[in-house]
C-alpha cells in the first residue's frame, strides 16, 4: 500500500441546483483494491463517479488522485494521473473496428505510460479481455456485452492505475453477469489495478468485491466489508429490506 491513497474524496458534494445528489462523500481508494460502491435508484452513485473521474466538478470538497490535487480539474488530467472509467451506456466507436478502438485509447492516453506487457498493443489487450476473434468486425457488429468489454479495453488502453467500471453488468444475462465479474476480478489481479464497480447486480457484486460503500439520498451511509455492510440496519432500511436476505444468504455462502 502506498503512503497516500491512489484515488480520494473528501467531503465531495455535487449540487443541481437545489437538489444535493452527492452530500459531503469522504471515501479513500488504496492500491489494488477491488471495491463495489451500492444504493437504490438515485443514490448518487454515477454522480460521485463522475466526480470522482472528472466528468463532473464538484460543487464542494476536494479530490485527489496519486496525492495530486485535481479538484474542478478536465477529465484528461484525471485520465494523466491513471484514472479511467467506463460508463453506464457504452462509449465505443461504432463505424471503426474493434481492434481500431483500442488503438484510439492507446493512442489517446496509453502510449507514454509504463505498463504491464500484457497491455503492451491493441491484440495483447484483446486477448485479455476475450476479444480476439473480433478484433477486424466493426464495433456496431458485436453484441452489447461484447461493447461493455471492449469499452473496457478501452479504458485500459490508457494504461491506467485506478478503473471505474459504472453498470458493467447491466444489460447482461446471468451467466454474462458472472462472466464479467471474473474478468474484474482477474484483471484488478493481473494488472494490479485498484478496481471501483458500481452495480446494480448487487448479489454479484458482493460475491466479487473485498469491500463495499453503500450511497443512500446521496450520503455515504456504509463503508465495509461484504458481511459488514449486509448486517448493517441502515442498509437494510435504505433498500427496504427486498434485496437483503438475498445478499445476506449470498455472504453466507461466501463465508461458508
Amino acid at each position: 500500500m502506498t503512503n497516500h491513497p491512489l484515488l480520494e474524496a473528501r467531503d465531495v458534494t455535487v449540487r443541481f441546483g437545489g437538489l444535493t445528489a452527492v452530500d459531503a462523500v469522504s471515501a479513500a481508494f488504496g492500491a489494488g483494491e477491488l471495491v463495489g460502491i451500492i444504493g437504490p435508484n438515485g443514490a448518487g452513485k454515477t454522480t460521485f463517479f463522475n466526480a470522482l473521474s472528472g466528468v463532473q466538478p464538484p460543487t464542494g470538497g476536494e479530490l485527489f488522485a496519486g496525492g495530486k490535487r485535481l479538484t474542478g480539474a478536465k477529465p484528461h488530467r484525471y485520465a494523466a494521473a491513471g484514472v479511467a472509467r467506463t460508463f453506464q451506456t457504452p462509449r465505443v466507436f461504432a463505424g471503426l473496428g474493434v481492434a481500431a478502438n483500442i488503438d484510439f485509447g492507446l493512442q489517446f492516453a496509453g502510449r507514454g505510460r509504463q505498463a504491464s506487457w500484457l497491455l503492451k498493443d491493441a491484440a495483447s489487450i484483446l486477448n485479455l479481455i476475450g476479444l480476439t476473434a473480433q478484433a477486424n468486425l466493426p464495433a456496431a457488429a458485436i453484441t452489447p456485452s461484447q461493447q461493455r468489454l471492449l469499452e473496457i479495453g478501452m479504458a485500459l488502453a490508457t494504461r491506467p492505475r485506478i478503473l471505474l467500471l459504472d453498470e458493467v453488468a447491466a444489460g447482461l444475462t446471468e451467466a454474462e453477469v458472472d462472466a464479467m465479474a471474473q474478468l474484474i476480478r482477474r484483471l484488478r489481479d493481473e494488472l494490479d489495478l485498484t478496481v471501483i464497480w458500481i452495480e446494480h447486480a448487487v448479489t454479484t457484486l458482493l460475491r466479487y468485491v473485498e469491500r463495499v460503500i453503500v450511497l443512500h439520498q446521496g450520503r455515504k451511509i456504509a463503508d465495509g466489508t461484504p458481511a459488514e455492510v449486509v448486517r448493517n440496519a441502515e442498509v437494510v432500511e435504505a433498500y427496504l429490506g427486498d434485496e437483503m436476505s438475498d445478499m445476506a444468504s449470498t455472504q453466507e455462502e461466501a463465508a461458508a
